[in-house]
């Protein structure tokens, strides 16, 4: 797929208090941290990208799912599974909603992803009543892969990872990126790899390189695509 290039973007991550969001317009690079999605995109844009489901089927299982962990093999566990909004609808305990997941015919979730519903739900929510606005779907570990050429990455909690990661960001012009993981951060409660993976999902919203499934996307019940970019 040829490259979509876009001026002013929006990278959104989700932390404990809210969303890390990292603006990118040209030389301007700017990072703040939200109470909620609606703050987070409150800004303008030509288009955003968030590490978050967008589009949920009703038994959790999506083609794009599949193929981002099997772009990202060996380390298929760092794209979560399964998100479907009856989970959270209907339940507000994890060992409830997966008996309910078993008697249906389907997969347990996650205790992590289970952890993600009140940000699913609240993103699910802002799309379904701002469909008109460029918000997509987009996994940073995706994303720190193609600019690493293809080679997997270390995990982003080791020294390591963080510092490769850095590094990458750095050479796509991320200059800030040190300032923004040290004082800029400091007492907001976002981690380290909030703020490296709001920067990755920025440079997806930037340069648009590529998407799983490619071309047209299925779409949920709901009309949303269910389609993850990098």
């Amino acid at each position: 797929m040829n490259s979509e290039a876009c001026s002013r973007v929006l990278g959104l991550d989700g932390y404990s208090k809210g969303w890390v969001a990292v603006l990118l317009d040209g030389d301007i690079h700017e990072i703040s941290f939200c109470r909620d999605i609606a703050e987070a995109l409150s800004t303008g844009f030509d288009r955003a990208a968030i590490d978050i489901p967008i589009g949920m089927a009703d038994d959790g299982e999506r083609t794009c799912d599949r193929l981002a962990r099997e772009k990202l093999r060996p380390h298929s566990s760092r794209v979560f599974t399964g998100a479907r909004r009856w989970l959270w609808l209907e339940f507000s305990d994890p060992d409830h909603a997966n008996r309910d997941a078993l008697l249906r015919g389907q997969k347990r979730v996650s205790r992590q992803l289970w952890h993600l519903g009140p940000k699913i739900m609240e993103v699910d929510t802002f799309l379904r009543a701002n469909r008109s606005r460029d918000i997509r779907e987009t996994h940073p570990e995706l994303v720190f892969l193609r600019l690493n050429n293809g080679r997997p990455l270390p995990s982003k909690k080791t020294e390591a990872g963080i510092d490769l990661r850095s590094a990458l960001l750095k050479r796509e012009g991320i200059g800030e990126i040190d300032r923004w993981l040290t004082d800029a951060r400091i007492g907001t409660g976002a981690k380290v790899d909030d703020v490296l993976d709001a920067c990755a999902v920025a440079i997806a919203a930037r340069d648009v390189a590529g998407c799983v499934p490619e071309g047209m996307p299925p779409r949920d019940a709901y009309g949303l695509p269910m389609q993850i970019w990098s």
